[in-house]
């Protein structure tokens, strides 16, 4: 069915490279980037908890948040498959996140990874802007990445990524003398581990992320309009409290910044703002990852202000039954995004089932896509560690 022209005007946005930083004010200048699907929580657990997942326990979905975790899970191969439907609030029932992920410990020390990510964006009939019909199409993007991690030690394990990212937004599309084409572009992930769970199963966790370190992509032949993928630096911490056998708690925070270049602040000089766009756009992708933390137009006081929190927690009974909830934020100035989450996970014999829920926050534009959405996610672990010989 045809979308409304709020979903074709998002989507073009995208397709055309561009950030509509003119449009800001000084007070209001969000971090924007290509290919946002890869910010999306792939994971109904982590969902759950308020997008919390860089030193949770080690799961099928690991891939999706430190990929050093792998080595210290329980079981030697594991499988994921989540599906979060998107924007469900507004009657959309084509446009979703489907994410598949596992991992195979290859012995004690060491395992393999991967993952898919598939975000469809449903069917979009394109016009321009004076209304005349360019025909209709299935915006689509995915990643797919291969992983390899390794103990260094029985607490700390180091992992290493590898991804590829497709973006399709509008195929081979032709307008006002310019054609569109899908873009590209090939990323890695840098991922550190440290359990200090005791053997009564209390302890704290910390992990550590670099991910999306990669090229930037481009939907036109002009080199001058390819954009920043989302290049992140994650940090976290939980502490699980274990009361017996049957009941512990787990609490923790993560921190997330974008490693992308902080819009410039706009002079109302047509010539100097050019020029701030040409800076902007020609930054290399290595410069942009470490300029990130000291870039921002008002100094020190606004780049605090594009970090991320996630706040979560989660009550497990004896492994079987898990209760969760969360909190994330992000600054009005970059993004506005505050909600609360709720979710609960059945695990029985090899096979667990997972659920979450966003409580609905905001209006109108700032209105969470995943507002009054359930979202639900199927693990399976095939194989004990035990019988790994």
């Amino acid at each position: 069915m045809k979308r409304n022209i709020l979903k074709l005007t998002v989507g073009m946005g995208l397709l055309l490279g561009g950030i509509s930083v003119k449009a800001q004010t000084d007070s209001i200048n969000v971090v924007t980037t290509a290919v946002p699907f890869l910010r999306i929580s792939p994971d109904a657990r982590a969902g759950g908890m308020g997008d919390l997942g860089v030193a949770t326990s080690a799961d099928a979905n690991s891939p999706f948040w430190n990929l050093a975790k792998v080595p210290f899970a329980q079981k030697n191969f594991s499988i994921g498959l989540t599906y979060t439907p998107w924007l469900k609030d507004l009657g959309l029932n084509d446009v979703y996140l489907l994410a598949l992920s596992g991992y195979y410990k290859l012995d004690e020390e060491a395992a393999l990874a991967g993952s898919v990510r598939y975000f469809s964006l449903g069917n979009i009939q394109f016009t321009d802007g004076s209304g005349n019909d360019f025909g209709s199409g299935r915006p689509r993007e995915f990643g797919v990445d291969f992983g390899y991690t390794r103990k260094l030690s029985d607490k700390i394990g180091l992992g290493v990524a590898l991804r590829y990212i497709h973006s399709n937004l509008a195929g081979n599309l032709a307008q006002t003398g310019t054609t569109y084409k899908p873009g590209n572009a090939i990323a890695g992930d840098l991922s550190f581990f440290y359990t200090g769970i005791g053997e009564d199963g209390s302890g704290w966790n910390f992990g550590a992320t670099v991910t999306n370190l990669g090229t930037k992509i481009g939907y036109t032949n002009d080199a001058t309009q390819k954009d920043y993928i989302p290049a992140n630096f994650s940090l976290g911490t939980t502490y699980t409290k274990a009361f017996d056998e049957a009941n512990k708690i787990t609490f923790g925070v993560d921190l997330h910044k974008l490693l992308v270049p902080t819009p410039p602040k706009w002079t109302g000089n047509s010539s100097e703002d050019s020029a701030l766009v040409a800076g902007y756009r020609n930054k290399s992708v290595v410069n942009s990852w470490f300029s990130s933390f000291n870039d921002a137009p008002n100094g020190f006081k606004e780049e605090i202000k594009e970090f991320q929190v996630s706040l979560g927690a989660e009550y497990a009974y004896n492994d079987q039954f898990f209760f969760r909830a969360g909190y994330f934020y992000e600054d009005k100035t970059k993004g506005n995004r505050k909600y609360f989450t709720v979710g609960l996970g059945v695990k029985y014999n090899v096979f667990g089932l997972n659920f979450s829920y966003l409580v609905p926050s905001g209006s109108g534009v700032n209105r969470n896509p995943l507002s009054n959405t359930l979202r639900f996610g199927l693990i399976f672990d095939l194989d004990d560690i035990g019988t790994m010989e």
